[in-house]
């Protein structure tokens, strides 16, 4: 008998209005059980409008929305019982002190101080924390302040956590520290929905939705989205030394050449008539190192998400 995986999530039609602003336009999708789902676009996609409707936060305009077999009318109370979810903005309070911030989201969810009491063990074991809890929020280093922020939004033990932006500004170290938590979440049966700026974290993900001006327009794991939207090599022109300002023009309207776009001090070129970039990779060789490379999630994201034409 074959498996048929179990969503944790499953949205249908969903459209989300302000006024006569569309944030969310009629997008469908679905995320299994234990999947780490990355969901990724620019500032203003819609990818916090559509997180803050999945978590009970905001009622849609429309469509159908399913979180671990809930849905909208049985109450929102009974989808908020089910999910975790850590803002893009830190969630705890600066001037209380851990215990403090502990025991006023428990009061939010009603959790008895006996859960309170056993939960807030297994979680600061669960991130490592060894400081005492009397200490202030606001004397935490940033890396540590998220862990912190991570383990109060899942002290009610939630079957999928939303995590909206969980590591902007923090080090590559705790970046680091970070997934190897998500990892062991989703590793103990969690689902765990997450947004991110950073490609190196969105790699980590199984799958990737991609979303421009409130619609998703790609869906898929990290390896296939590079291959579909790349299906042949990029160029990678590393410059040997200044290069002419007008160089780089007339590439860009040079018939081989479908578009070039800069990657800090590099350049990456996408071909369009293999017999003509020949003869001009030729023509270029005393300005750049030329070499041929693999598509990054990066590339994807600059030719899809932002709308760059290749």
């Amino acid at each position: 008998m074959t498996n048929i995986p179990v969503n944790a999530v499953d949205v249908s039609n969903l459209t989300v209005k302000f006024g006569d602003f569309i944030a969310v336009k009629n997008i469908s999708f679905s995320v299994e059980k234990g999947e780490i789902f990355g969901f990724l676009g620019a500032n203003g996609a819609g990818k916090t409008t559509t997180i803050r409707v999945l978590c009970g936060l905001l009622l849609p305009t429309s469509g159908k929305v399913k979180v671990s077999d809930v849905t909208y009318d049985q109450g929102i109370e009974a989808i908020k019982a089910k999910v975790g979810y850590m803002s893009q903005k830190f969630t705890l309070y600066n001037d209380l002190s851990i215990q403090e911030n502990f025991a006023f989201t428990a009061s939010l969810r009603k959790i008895p101080s006996d859960t309170l009491k056993r939960r807030t063990k297994e979680l600061l074991d669960f991130i490592g924390f060894s400081k005492p809890m009397n200490t202030l929020v606001r004397d935490l280093p940033g890396g540590i302040k998220q862990q912190v922020s991570l383990a109060a939004s899942i002290l009610h033990d939630p079957e999928i956590i939303f995590l909206d932006e969980p590591t902007a500004g923090v080090t590559p170290v705790a970046r680091a520290r970070f997934w190897a938590l998500i990892k062991q979440l989703a590793k103990d049966g969690k689902t765990i929905f997450v947004t991110t700026h950073y490609m190196d974290e969105a790699e980590q993900c199984g799958r990737i939705a991609l979303m421009r001006t409130g619609e998703i327009i790609a869906l898929d794991g990290p390896e296939n989205l590079k291959k579909t939207t790349f299906p042949d090599p990029i160029i990678e022109l590393n410059p040997k030394g200044t290069i002419p300002s007008e160089l780089i023009e007339q590439l860009r309207n040079n018939k081989a050449v479908d578009s070039i776009d800069s990657y800090g001090m590099k350049y990456h070129l996408i071909m369009k008539d293999s017999q003509e970039w020949n003869r001009l990779s030729i023509e270029i060789a005393p300005f750049f190192v030329i070499r041929q490379i693999p598509p990054s999630l990066e590339d994807v994201f600059i030719r899809l998400v932002e709308g760059v034409t290749r």
